[in-house]
Parts: structure tokens; sequence; C-alpha cells
């Protein structure tokens, strides 16, 4: 609810209680945020819900109705049906795993970490300025370390972080000393860190 409306509306209005309360808890007073948007739209839309692992439980139990009715229900105001049924888009990264309840009211799909190309593709579309043979010492460097049994391969995101940090300091060839100095930036962990480095060549 948009309370700071409402206040301001309470403040203009004298009249009696039960009929304040009518508009009070109105559509006009909604502050609808993105799943609300999502069945308020029109109009067919995409809703993400990102790193759904990461919310709370109560959040999860909410998305059972808004996924099996495509419907909301509002203490105060009643249920809100989706005005066309949104293309609904869960990610998680599996911090804890999500209930039987909400699994069976989704399709699954399971992305595994790009090909050799495909990353290099990526990183080309992302920053195209960066010279041609730094971009492919980097895909192939990250595409190894992914092999070496980390506790936290490093993803796309920190592909692309080291690829901007290479860029600003103006590397145009990967060597052992400017590996070392901006490996955490691609690492995360500092077991991971010691495994990478006490391994001879490894920063071949």
């Amino acid at each position: 609810w948009n309370y700071q409306k409402q206040l301001l509306y309470l403040q203009a209005q004298h009249g009696a209680w039960s009929e304040v309360q009518k508009d009070l808890f109105s559509e006009e007073f909604l502050l609808p945020r993105p799943i609300l948007k999502a069945f308020l739209s029109p109009e067919p839309v995409t809703l993400l819900i990102d790193e759904l692992d990461k919310s709370d439980e109560e959040f999860e139990s909410f998305l059972l109705e808004a996924l099996a009715d495509y419907q909301v229900s509002i203490p105060e105001y009643g249920t809100v049906r989706a005005r066309a049924v949104p293309m609904v888009v869960i990610t998680s990264n599996r911090v804890r795993e999500l209930s039987d309840a909400l699994r069976r009211r989704c399709l699954y799909l399971y992305l595994d970490f790009p090909g050799r190309e495909e990353e290099l593709a990526i990183l080309r579309l992302k920053l195209p300025h960066l010279p041609p043979s730094l971009a492919s010492g980097i895909v192939n460097f990250v595409q190894g370390l992914r092999g070496r049994g980390l506790k936290k391969p490093p993803g796309i995101a920190e592909t692309l972080e080291w690829a901007q940090v290479l860029q600003a300091l103006k590397v145009e060839d990967l060597n052992e000393e400017v590996i070392g100095s901006t490996l955490p930036v691609l690492i995360k962990k500092k077991e991971d860190l010691a495994l990478v480095q006490s391994r001879p060549g490894w920063y071949a």
C-alpha cells in the first residue's frame, strides 16, 4: 500500500470511518511491485524473479498462488487475477533448495557454463574494444579454471569483471605477473585461490 498517499487522503477527509475505509483500500492506493505490475498489464509480459533461493521461504510460499492460479491475494483489498498470463522466469543459484510445491509449478532447465566459443562471443559483445588475442586468452584461462575442482568456479560475471579490469589496466597479453595480481577479481574464495596457485604452471 502507498501509505503516504493514504495518510494524505485521511487528512483531507472528514467523513465516517466506514466510508473512508472503502476508498482507502482501493486500487488507487495500491503500490504495484513487479509481480502485481505483471498481473495488471493488459498485454502478456515477461516477469523475471531472479535468484529466488536468496529470498525467504514466506516469499516462496506467496509465489505458489501466483504461479498456480495467476493471481495474488492482497489483505484489505481482495484477489487480483492476471489480466494476461505472463511468462514467468525464475532463476536460482542453489544457495538453498526450493520447495517441492514450487518445483511442481515450474519447468526445470539447468544452464551449465558456456562453451569456449559462446563465452568468447559474450565477451566480444559486452567489450567490443577488447583486443582479440586478449579476449581469447581470458576465455582460455577461465575455461581452464573451471576444470580444477574449485568450490566456486568463476561465472560469466567474473569473466566480464576480469576483462574490464585488464582493459582498464591496458593489458595486451596475459602473463604470470598480470594474472597473479588480478586473480582475486576472478576467484572469490581464499581456498580456491590457494588451490590454483599451488599447482605448477598455474597461470598457463
